[in-house]
């Protein structure tokens, strides 16, 4: 028995490092895969005109690392290069409303979450993204009426019950 304690001890923390070194190997993986997604991009978009999925693309990279000015502009690229019929615009209008929500610019968001909208009304991201801007506009009745309609779409989706719930207390004890 005295014996069995160390080499339990011994086993757990070889489990450890083992699962530690698979998730910093994944994580690895998944970095060099954007990076080279990135460098290629980049470099294609310098040399000539993309498509609208590439600008696109290279937007997104440059928002998830929070380089919001830069994806702006991307975003915008890849809206001038399509044909509104040709194309299902509604996630790109939502990225850029995400970008312009992130930089505070909120009036920016919510035109270009309603444009998301008017390519495709059940769009539930862009439902709970305008219900969002409202309410960090204090515009509690409204961003209420965002989330129930979020709801009638997905009626499990958490993040609009949470929000939901939450607007409807404060809106009852300001009542």
């Amino acid at each position: 028995m005295e014996n069995s304690l160390p080499l339990v001890y011994l086993s757990v923390l070889l489990g450890l490092l083992a699962f530690a070194g698979v998730s910093v190997v994944r994580q690895v993986i998944k970095t060099r895969k954007v990076e080279t997604a990135l460098t290629r991009l980049e470099k294609k978009l310098k040399q000539e005109r993309g498509t609208v999925q590439e600008y696109y693309e290279l937007a997104s990279i440059y928002s998830d690392k929070k380089m919001f000015a830069q994806s702006i502009t991307l975003f915008q690229k890849s809206l001038k290069g399509v044909d509104a019929e040709e194309e299902n615009l509604a996630p790109v209008h939502n990225a850029l409303g995400f970008a312009y929500f992130c930089q505070e610019q909120y009036d920016m968001a919510i035109r270009e979450y309603k444009e998301a909208l008017k390519a495709n009304p059940e769009y539930v991201t862009a439902i709970n993204n305008l219900g969002h801007v409202y309410e960090r506009k204090k515009l509690t009745v409204q961003a209420l009426q965002m989330y129930e309609e979020a709801l009638k779409y997905e009626p499990n989706n958490t993040i609009a019950k949470r929000r939901a719930e939450s607007l409807r207390k404060r809106l009852v004890t300001s009542a």
